[in-house]
C-alpha cells in the first residue's frame, strides 16, 4: 500500500522545488567520492578498481542510510515509519515531473515560440538544442519521455514493491551513478564501468516489463498497439545499451513515428539507431500522445506490481 500512496502523491504534487531530494544528496556523495578516488587512481586499472569502490560505496550507503532512518522512525512510532516509507518511495518516482517537463516543450511549440521550446528541451536532454527545428524538438521530448518511463517510473516502482524504500533508493543510487559516471568516453570509460554494468543489470527486467506495458497502454488508449508490439520486438535491442531502446521502440511503434537518428553533442554529430518505420511525420501532438502513454503505462505498472505483490 505504501507504493500506491507514494504513486498518488507523485501524481498530485510531483517534486516540490527546494525539497531535499535524495537524488541530489546521492549526486553530491558521488561527486565527493569521485574527487577523492581520482587522487589515488593513477592508471586505467586503478580507475576501474576505483569505479567498483565508488559504485559499491554509493549504493551501500544509500541503502543503509534509508534502512537505518526507517528503523529509527519505527522505534519512535510505527505510523512515522510508514509515512517516511511512503515519502521516500514518492521521491523515487518521476511520473508528474516527466509529464510536466515534456508538456512545457509542447506548450512552447504550440505557441510558436521555437526559441523557448529549444530552451525547455535543453533542461531534459543532453544533446545540443540551439538549432533544432520543430520536428527534432518534438522528437527529443518524445525520446526523453519514452526512455524514462522505465528509468523514472517502472523500475523504481518495481524495486519499491519488492523491497520498499531501501531497495527503491538502492536503485535510484545506481541510476544516478550511471547518469553521472556511466559514460563510454575517455574520462569515464574505466571509472564508470562498474556503475554502467550495475545499471544494466538492475534495469534488465524493468525495461522489458515497460515495453510490454506500453503495448497494453497503446491498446487501451486507441493507438497502434499491433505496430507497437511489432516495433518493440524488432527494434528494442538496437541500442548499445541492452535496456534503453525498449520503451522508445514500443512508443515509436504505437505512434507510427521514427525515433533516433542524428543528434549533436557539444557540436559533434552522433547518429543513433532508428526505432520505428516513420509512417507519420513527428509533430508536437506526438509529445502529448507520448505523455498519455507514459501515464497509462505507469498506472498499469502500479496495478500489475500490486497484484503480483498480493499474490506472493
Amino acid at each position: 500500500m505504501e507504493v500506491v500512496l507514494a504513486y498518488l502523491l507523485d501524481l498530485l504534487i510531483g517534486d516540490p522545488e527546494g525539497y531535499p531530494h535524495p537524488v541530489r544528496i546521492i549526486g553530491r556523495v558521488v561527486s565527493h567520492l569521485e574527487s577523492i578516488l581520482r587522487k589515488y587512481a593513477k592508471s586505467d586499472r586503478d580507475l576501474k578498481i576505483a569505479g567498483f569502490i565508488l559504485c559499491g560505496l554509493t549504493v551501500t550507503l544509500a541503502f543503509a542510510a534509508t534502512y537505518v532512518l526507517l528503523y529509527i522512525a519505527g522505534l519512535i512510532h510505527p505510523y512515522l515509519k510508514y509515512a517516511l516509507d511512503v515519502l521516500i518511495i514518492y521521491t523515487c518516482l518521476a511520473t508528474k515531473d516527466l509529464g510536466k517537463a515534456a508538456g512545457r516543450v509542447y506548450e512552447a511549440l504550440i505557441k510558436g515560440d521555437i526559441v523557448e521550446a529549444r530552451k525547455r528541451l535543453s533542461y531534459i536532454v543532453s544533446r545540443d538544442t540551439d538549432r533544432l527545428d520543430v520536428e527534432n524538438i518534438s522528437r527529443g521530448a518524445i525520446e526523453t519521455v519514452a526512455e524514462n518511463i522505465s528509468d523514472g517510473i517502472i523500475a523504481p516502482m518495481f524495486y519499491a514493491f519488492i523491497g520498499g524504500a531501501p531497495l527503491a533508493i538502492f536503485y535510484k543510487a545506481a541510476s544516478t551513478l550511471d547518469s553521472m559516471v556511466g559514460y563510454r568516453n575517455e574520462k569515464y570509460l574505466d571509472l564508470g564501468f562498474a556503475s554502467a554494468k550495475l545499471d544494466d543489470i538492475l534495469n534488465f527486467i524493468p525495461a522489458r516489463i515497460t515495453g510490454f506495458l506500453i503495448v497494453i497502454a497503446a491498446f487501451l488508449l486507441g493507438y497502434d498497439y499491433k505496430n507497437s508490439w511489432r516495433i518493440f520486438l524488432r527494434d528494442r535491442l538496437k541500442h548499445q545499451s541492452p535496456n534503453s531502446a525498449h520503451g522508445e521502440a514500443a512508443v515509436a511503434g504505437a505512434l507510427n513515428i521514427q525515433l533516433g537518428g542524428l543528434n549533436y553533442y557539444f557540436g559533434k554529430p552522433e547518429i543513433k539507431p532508428t526505432l520505428g518505420d516513420g509512417k507519420e511525420k513527428i509533430t508536437p501532438q506526438h509529445i502529448k500522445d507520448s505523455i498519455k502513454i507514459m501515464y497509462m503505462t505507469s498506472f498499469l505498472g502500479l496495478v500489475v506490481f500490486y497484484i503480483g505483490r498480493r499474490l506472493m
